[in-house]
This record gives structure tokens, sequence and C-alpha cells, in this order.
């Protein structure tokens, strides 16, 4: 489970903050090309915090279903007006099976011990009908490891080796895997690796809002992204990994 100190920070910044509104265009234009010609009926958000995503996507026409554990999450979700919340653990999903045309789980895998994100995956696949979609991200690579990560209580990160060998475990066929937020990858491994041993400060959030010059300034990695990335392209590494895969039939 996430921190949930956590949570009041993201519900303050996720509308407006750099990351969360480059990843959400990152995150579409992944998706986009899959959704043509799908109908969707249900639509579960796996771990879905705040409510945020789900709120975006009921306002488009979207019949979302959202779970989450923590019940400081569902909280901020009844103040969006999320309908069809659940407290649920996403190991344990209380939803017979192919009960859903597409399944989304964003940020959530990270926060099981390495090896029982598998129970999750599991779970996914079994609440999507035969060839349903299921749409992962997670943060990818371990050098990448931060005083966020320690605060928020992530257990582990992914490469897109294991990503796609961990999904394809689960029954989940992957149609394509990403990695994301790729060019502010010398950015991040300055301020992981070099400047935070260096002043050995404690665990504490990374998801606070910046000033307007700059986070303007760091949308522009993640717009160019999803235009790159929408083109069919990819990227050799990055901070995140998006996946895109189908029940296996």
């Amino acid at each position: 489970m996430m921190n949930p100190a956590e949570f009041a920070n993201i519900a303050a910044a996720e509308r407006d903050l750099w990351w969360y509104r480059g990843m959400l265009r990152i995150l579409s234009a992944v998706l986009q090309p899959y959704l043509s010609g799908r109908t969707l009926r249900r639509v579960l958000e796996a771990g879905c915090g705040t409510g945020y995503y789900s709120s975006l996507m009921q306002r488009q026409g979207w019949p979302m279903y959202p779970v989450d554990l923590s019940s400081e999450g569902l909280r901020y979700a009844r103040e969006l007006g999320v309908e069809r919340l659940a407290q649920a653990d996403i190991a344990a999903l209380p939803f017979r099976d192919a009960a859903f045309d597409l399944a989304i789980s964003l940020d959530v895998l990270v926060h099981f011990p390495p090896g029982e994100e598998t129970r999750a995956l599991a779970e996914l696949a079994r609440v999507v009908h035969p060839g349903g979609l299921v749409v992962l991200r997670v943060s990818a690579l371990d050098l990448l490891r931060s005083r966020h990560s320690q605060f928020a209580l992530e257990r582990q990160r992914f490469t897109r080796k294991r990503l796609i060998r961990q999904a394809g475990k689960a029954g989940i066929r992957v149609l394509r895997c990403t990695y994301a937020n790729a060019l502010l990858l010398p950015v991040a491994l300055a301020k992981f690796r070099i400047w935070e041993p260096l002043t050995g400060q404690p665990p504490a959030s990374g998801v606070k809002p910046v000033s307007p010059w700059l986070d303007h300034l760091l949308y522009i990695p993640l717009w160019l992204e999803s235009k790159w990335i929408g083109a069919g392209l990819g990227f050799a590494a990055g901070q995140s990994l998006v996946l895109i895969g189908e029940r296996a039939i």
C-alpha cells in the first residue's frame, strides 16, 4: 500500500502539475490506437488513488468502476464525484470473471513486494473478458529509486523485459510496452544518484508544485514524448513504463 500521507499531496497537485499532465498525455497517446472499434461497457481502474483519472474518464463517458485499498484515497474520490467506488485489494478483486472490457492500473504494482505483483496481474487478467485490454503503468529501473520512492513506500521498480515477462505469466498478451519520461532521464539520474546522496536528506514526497516557468519547462519533454510515442516509436530507457496488453483467448 502507498503511504497514506501521500494522498493529500497527490490530490493537491495532480490536476495541474507538469508530471501528471504530461504522463496522462502519454498514456492517452499509447492507448488510443487500441480503443478503435471497441465498445467500453465496463472499465476497471484498479488502484484508483484519489480517483482523479476515473473522474476524467467518467466525464468522457467511460463507465468507470474504480477500486482502491485505501479509504483515504476513496475519500478524495468521493469528493470528486466519482461513481461506483469500492474498497478492494487489487490482488483479490470482488468481481466475476470476464466482467470488464478494459482494466487500468496506474503506478500500483510498484507497491507490492517483488514477486507478489503476480497475484494482482492474474486478477487483472481474470476480470477482463478474452481479448479485453489490460493497461499498466509502473515506475522503471531500480537505479532511479529516490527519497520520494522511499516516502511513497515503493517496493520495486521494473525493467521492460521483466514487466513483459510477468504480464505474460498472468495470461496477458503484450501488444505494446514502452519506456516513458525518458528525455528527463539525465536530470533524474543527477538528482537521485548524485544530489540526494550528497545532501543526505530524509525520505520526502516529490509531489509538490513548482514555479510556473519551471512547470512549463518540465512539461515540454513529456509533450514531445507523447508525439513520439503516439507515432509508434519508443525509448530504450525511461523513468516509467506503459504496457498495453489483452487477455489471451
